[in-house]
């Protein structure tokens, strides 16, 4: 894939979680700056527009208990679709959202195209719950999950024929609300998880290096990033749905990003969960395109 040619896909979708105006992220990033941002990075960038979301007047549950499944679904099955197409033109996606069930399609389309996938989920939650496991039936809890293979089978079988996730391949870094159901999978399958006890006590820097190394050593053959602006502390990004305090800093978060374009290992991003409404002059936003920035190559000189 040509890391030159970037193209931006917005997916204005609410539909995974019961708070209002997540919906509105893509445009808050357009307007933050993002197509700007990675032109004068040097990248050929091309918008490619909005997934097309169908208005729901009230959120509804399926008989599963899952909110608005069948929205979430169709959403899915199209970002899959265009992420797919956008990834066999040779191109760099990069995905806006949303909240962060969005994952499901995106990871499903990024999916078909590698065989050993790693992931670094970069979020407050670990979003690996299961409709058994789910505490409330909102359908961003559970995008890692179902791209592990775990949920309900209409989701898990989007992009039908790819290999699903490995729990060995996934990173996740930053979480400090973790459900009961979530603990005792992370802990039964291993999975990999940089939480922000082991973030103090190691420091950012060390925490990169080693999710690197890990991913490294399991011969990944791509690199997919999923940034929940809930990761950085809620002084930094007042604008999300499902703020817990004790975050990721500013500049943590910019270090982790800079590391990870320095060691030339991601081959798609996305950045989730702005949601304008509960946000401070667009400073959420901002600070995700800022982030952007730095994983796509910004220097600070």
């Amino acid at each position: 894939m040509n890391r030159k040619k970037i193209s931006i896909i917005g997916v204005p979708s609410d539909y995974g979680q019961q708070r209002r105006g997540v919906d509105m992220g893509p445009s808050a990033m357009r307007y933050a700056g993002a197509i700007e941002r990675l032109e004068k990075l040097g990248y050929d960038v091309v918008d490619e527009g909005n997934v097309s979301v169908r208005k729901l007047e009230k959120s509804k549950r399926n008989d599963h208990k899952l909110l608005n499944l069948e929205e979430v679904l169709d959403v899915s099955e199209q970002l899959a679709k265009k992420v797919d197409e956008v990834i066999e033109q040779g191109r760099f996606p990069v995905i806006l959202g949303g909240d962060h069930s969005i994952s499901i399609g995106s990871i499903a389309g990024i999916r078909k195209h590698y065989q050993n996938l790693g992931v670094i989920w970069f979020d407050a939650h670990t979003d690996i719950n299961t409709p058994e496991t789910t505490p409330s039936g909102n359908i961003h809890g559970m995008p890692l999950a179902i791209n592990l293979g775990l949920g309900d089978e209409r989701l898990i079988n989007i992009a039908k024929g790819a290999p699903f996730l490995k729990f060995e391949n996934v990173v996740i870094i930053g979480a400090r609300s973790i459900d009961e159901g979530e603990r005792e999978l992370i802990k039964n399958k291993k999975i990999k998880i940089f939480t922000m006890h082991e973030i103090d006590r190691m420091g950012m820097s060390k925490v990169i290096e080693e999710t690197v190394a890990y991913l490294k050593a399991r011969q990944v053959d791509g690199v997919h990033i999923s940034i929940d602006l809930d990761a950085l502390d809620p002084i930094y990004t007042p604008g999300v749905g499902t703020p817990v305090p004790g975050g990721i800093t500013y500049r943590e978060s910019h270090l982790a990003m800079e590391m990870l374009e320095e060691a030339k290992i991601i081959t798609s991003c996305e950045f989730v969960e702005v949601n304008p409404i509960l946000d401070e002059r667009n400073k959420t936003a901002d600070t995700a395109v800022a982030l952007m920035g730095s994983l796509l190559g910004e220097k600070l000189v």
